[in-house]
């Protein structure tokens, strides 16, 4: 069994694929996958996909790259939080990779979306679901200032798609945050990224396509799909010297625990 924790699901030309991808997810053993909203506009269509198919779950917020958007408040996501089948916050965080001229004090909006999603979090008591790109050290400094440290009434949540050093690792996981990684892992040049997989505690480990992107060897270049989880978790075991059932049956288990509104 393997689980999808972050995949992309409403691109409009994936419309009429989506039976192909739950079967081709049956046919790999990828019994279910956490849907991700990037914008309060997505959401219908996010959740709409959690309603319909049995395992399928949904997340809300706003993707911090996402500009001319609805800005979402404390209310808006505490709402739509409560809703049947949403289990988390996000994705959420802080992205400084496109600066597009400006600085990282010009990008005190995003800072403040954050802290928005955090908040709504805290108050849900459902975990967050961080990106962080070019941004670690105030991505880290945000949760800090807003409370999420690992002690009551923290939200937690998951760094996904991975891709910092062991010392950020090392933080998240110090501050209560699970780890999950994406087919970047299976990348030539991840070295670095896959001696940080090696090192991080196995009871928090998850892994997730970020489909459709990202496509982990031998599938580059094409489109991903939650199916392709399995090699992820093909390279974690070769990284762990342990089974690939191992490591499917662990990072479920980990998906579980911290996504509780999902079935097992």
């Amino acid at each position: 069994m393997f689980i999808d924790s972050h995949c992309h699901l409403t691109f409009p030309e994936w419309a009429l694929a989506i039976p192909d991808i739950r079967n081709a997810m049956a046919q790999a053993q990828v019994d279910r996958a956490l849907c991700i909203c990037t914008t309060l506009e997505e959401f219908p269509q996010v959740h709409a996909l959690a309603l319909q198919y049995d395992n399928f779950w949904a997340t809300v917020g706003v993707h911090p790259d996402n500009e001319g958007v609805t800005e979402p408040t404390e209310h808006d996501l505490v709402r739509l939080g409560l809703l049947e089948r949403v289990v988390a916050i996000g994705e959420t965080g802080l992205d400084y990779y496109r600066l597009a001229g400006r600085t990282v004090a010009d990008m005190h909006w995003q800072r403040e979306r954050f802290r928005v999603h955090i908040r709504a979090a805290r108050q849900l008591q459902k975990p967050l679901v961080i990106h962080t790109r070019s941004a670690s050290d105030d991505t880290l400094a945000v949760l800090r200032e807003e409370g999420e440290d690992g002690s009551a009434g923290s939200a937690g949540g998951v760094f996904h798609c991975f891709t910092e050093s062991k010392e950020v690792a090392r933080q998240a996981l110090d501050m209560g945050f699970y780890i999950a990684f994406s087919g970047i892992l299976t990348f030539k040049t991840a070295q670095d990224l896959r001696d940080v997989a090696s090192w991080v505690p196995l009871d928090r480990l998850l892994i997730e396509t970020d489909s459709p992107y990202l496509a982990p060897v031998p599938y580059r270049g094409k489109t991903n799909n939650p199916a392709y989880v399995t090699q992820v978790a093909h390279q974690l075991a070769a990284l762990r010297s342990c089974s690939v059932e191992t490591i499917g049956a662990v990072t479920s288990r980990n998906f579980l625990k911290l996504f509780s509104g999902v079935s097992a």
